[in-house]
């Protein structure tokens, strides 16, 4: 887009150093602004922060957000920074601008931009369909909420390039020009209802996607959610679908991304294109399906042949933390769904398991519904490990239906799931919170996992 007189000569003030906020503080600062970070943790809580700010000479102040934010031009949000924040709604009061850092990111990055969001499955799509393109030969990064943030990859981006990115709903509540080349959403369910006050307060940050796009662009939605397809958005863009729900378009498709019988193909001007045997996707599971149509769907639009897609699609074997395989031990299988973060991440991950399970859950609640887990637990949970804040929660809204272990630890609760197993069980870490009642993030809490289950392997304890 190429708007670096937004960003030069200019004071901005960055709240939050986490990746994101400090990833756009150095942005602001190779581009000749002035940027100046700000944080509510203590200087001890900080310190691998600070020895990055200092390493790039920028100003930066912890221990709470002062008046000195609004001695800048405009304000940088942190997608963990909610806006009922002190200081944000000040600034808003006084007009000052608020943008998010995709926003600052998407001023600079000079190739198309393709964005993935959604309630489940973003991280999976984001990556694979950064496969995709990277195996066509097209200059690509891939960041934003995967983990990599957008300011510090957009500058890498040629004008022939792509930027493949993740965005949350969080990131999306400050955009203003932001217009992704193909936006795809992948479904809507009840998460962060911590944060928002609504389910519908939460559908319209994700719909926010679509807001800018023109009909030079592509917008991406999946046919088979209901709540999706009930929103009837005004898209100015170009529309296509992705299904994997055969019985839905019985006649002529409308262009997009189907499952015609065991084959994936698509639609697109009025022509027929073939592109796998479902069977031949190597990533399991129908809403894997789901995420291989939608990512197929984004890559035909960008001139990406099928049988690229094809072959990535064979290949693919998914991502850390996300139904992760992670050991065998004594005939006990361990899976990592430590990205499972709401309801029905774990429902997914629940009916994509098979034979039982025993449930590790738990964490920081996002004022989650755990009864809508209640028909696939009592089929196929043989016991709930349950750890962190939420236990109580989950245990008042499931024990009376399923066995309930309650855990001090990670550790803790893995012991206790694998004691609980037999062979051909499976011990699944799907938790159904967010991670900060324990861990930094939902990485640490799955590494953490992992590290356990190897000492248990290695027989020498958890």
């Amino acid at each position: 887009m190429n708007r670096v007189d937004r960003i030069k000569g200019r004071r901005v003030g960055v709240v939050g150093a986490a990746r994101s906020g400090l990833a756009a503080a150095v942005l602001i600062r190779d581009l000749g602004g002035q940027p100046f970070v700000s944080d509510i943790l203590p200087r001890r809580e900080m310190e691998a922060a600070i020895a990055h700010l200092e390493q790039h000479q920028i100003a930066y102040e912890c221990g709470g957000h002062t008046e000195k934010l609004l001695q800048n031009d405009y304000l940088i949000q942190s997608p963990g920074v909610p806006a009922s924040v002190a200081i944000l709604r000040r600034a808003a009061e006084i007009g000052i601008p608020i943008f998010s850092e995709i926003e600052l990111a998407y001023w600079v990055c000079r190739g198309k931009v393709l964005a993935v969001t959604g309630s489940n499955g973003k991280t999976t799509t984001t990556t694979l369909l950064g496969e995709i393109c990277l195996a066509s030969g097209q200059p690509t990064v891939v960041g934003g909420n995967i983990g990599t943030p957008f300011s510090a990859v957009a500058r890498r981006v040629p004008e022939d390039g792509l930027a493949v990115i993740e965005v949350s709903s969080f990131q999306l509540e400050r955009i203003e020009q932001f217009a992704p080349y193909v936006g795809i959403l992948l479904n809507l369910t009840p998460d962060h209802l911590d944060r928002y006050d609504s389910f519908d307060s939460y559908c319209a940050a994700k719909m926010r996607l679509f807001e800018n796009q023109t009909a030079d662009h592509y917008t991406v939605i999946n046919a088979d959610d209901p709540v999706l397809m009930d929103r009837h958005y005004p898209y100015r863009a170009q529309q296509l679908i992705f299904s994997i729900d055969e019985a839905r378009y019985p006649g002529q498709p409308p262009e997009g991304v189907l499952q015609r019988g065991r084959r994936l193909s698509a639609r697109l001007g009025g022509k027929d294109i073939d592109i796998i045997d479902v069977e031949r996707i190597r990533i399991p599971g129908p809403h894997n399906r789901a995420n291989a149509a939608a990512a197929a769907a984004a890559a035909l639009v960008c001139g990406i042949p099928p049988d690229v897609i094809a072959s990535v699609l064979e290949r693919f074997a998914g991502v850390e933390h996300r139904l992760e395989d992670v050991a065998v031990v004594g005939g006990v299988r361990f899976v990592n769904d430590s990205k499972g973060t709401n309801v029905d991440a774990v429902m997914v991950a629940i009916k994509s398991i098979p034979g039982k399970i025993n449930l590790i859950a738990g964490g920081r609640d996002k004022e989650g519904d755990f009864t809508r887990l209640l028909p696939a637990a009592v089929e196929k949970v043989e016991n709930l490990i349950l750890i962190g804040e939420a236990r109580q929660k989950i245990f008042d809204q499931l024990g009376r239906q399923i066995p309930v272990v309650m855990a001090g630890s990670m550790a803790d609760a893995v012991q206790k799931a694998f004691d609980l197993s037999h062979p051909g069980d499976t011990v699944l870490l799907s938790p159904g919170c967010a991670s900060f009642d324990m861990y930094r993030n939902y990485e640490e809490r799955g590494r953490d996992f992992k590290a356990i289950v190897a000492r248990l392997k290695n027989g020498t304890g958890s």
